[in-house]
Order: C-alpha cells, then sequence, then structure tokens
C-alpha cells in the first residue's frame, strides 16, 4: 500500500507492524534486554561495593548516573515492550500509537562534570551502552511515530485534514 492511498493512521499501523515483525526489532530488544539484566546485576553487586569505596563528590554523581542509568534503561524497555505487544497481538499498532506508549525520558541525559572521571569503568561503559541504545530507539520511535503521519501528510495533505477531523470529531 503506497501513502497515498491510506489514511496516515493505517500507513503509521502497517509500518508498526512491519517494525515489530522485524529482525532488527528482535535484536534490539534482545539487546535491550540483555542490558537491563547486566545493568540491574552490576548495580546490585560489584557496583554497590564499587560504590562504597568513592569519595563523596565521586559517590554522589555515582548515584546520579546510576539514576540516570537505570531510568533510560526503562524508558527503552517500556518502549520494546509495547512493540512486543504488537508483534504478539497483544495490542493494535494504532494503540502504540498513543503519547503514553512512544518513548520518555528524552531529558535523561549524563551530567559528566569533575567527579565524572572518577566514576568505576564498567558504570561508564553501561552509561555509554545506554546512551547509544536509547539514541538508536529514539530514532526508530521518530521514525515510525512522527515521521511516518509527516511524509503522508506531505504527500497528500488531505488525508492528513481528514484525519485530524475525524480525531476532532470522534470519528
Amino acid at each position: 500500500m503506497n501513502p497515498s492511498e491510506a489514511s496516515p493512521k493505517s500507513w503509521r499501523a502497517g509500518v508498526i507492524r512491519d517494525f515489530a515483525r522485524s529482525e532488527l526489532f528482535d535484536r534490539t530488544f534482545q539487546e535491550g534486554m540483555e542490558l537491563v539484566e547486566e545493568t540491574a546485576a552490576y548495580l546490585d553487586g560489584a557496583g554497590r561495593q564499587e560504590s562504597k569505596l568513592l569519595a563523596r563528590n565521586a559517590a554522589l554523581a555515582y548515584a546520579a548516573e546510576s539514576m540516570r542509568l537505570t531510568t533510560r534503561l526503562m524508558q527503552v524497555a517500556s518502549w520494546l515492550l509495547v512493540q512486543r505487544a504488537v508483534k504478539e497481538g497483544d495490542m493494535a499498532p494504532e494503540a502504540a500509537c498513543d503519547e503514553r506508549y512512544r518513548l520518555g525520558g528524552l531529558e535523561v541525559s549524563r551530567s559528566g562534570g569533575a567527579a565524572h572521571d572518577e566514576l568505576p569503568g564498567v558504570l561508564i561503559v553501561l552509561l555509554d551502552r545506554s546512551e547509544r541504545l536509547f539514541e538508536r530507539v529514539k530514532h526508530l520511535d521518530e521514525r515510525m511515530y512522527v515521521d511516518v503521519a509527516e511524509d503522508v501528510e506531505a504527500s497528500n495533505p488531505v488525508l492528513g485534514h481528514m484525519d485530524r477531523l475525524r480525531s476532532a470529531f470522534g470519528g
């Protein structure tokens, strides 16, 4: 189906469904869940011990960065679980478009700072990996939920206006 033959919602639903069934999704989902588990094991084990050995400022930086890390990964995991629900037929692709299922936590970024240099190497590696994963998922989220709708509306503005009218008047 080409964009000029579909409403923006049905076009977007097809894109979401196709992604959820893709090898890219499977790899991203596996990577994300493995990183969540690896991070949890580190923060509950070796990371907890390493944090006790840090100077005060470094310990505060560790606490802040581990919170950012955890928040970032939970946002990614939540997004991936929504896509898996679409894949498994537990959620309609149209429902996945709801703002509450979009990738959140965009304001979660690493603070840096002088004490950052004193953080354990494993934590820094986990921070870097989580940021790269978050950026990839953010790109996917934007392509699936923003850019596709804009492309369809740009190719056929009447469909975009009709869709907004249907939404506004409960159609």
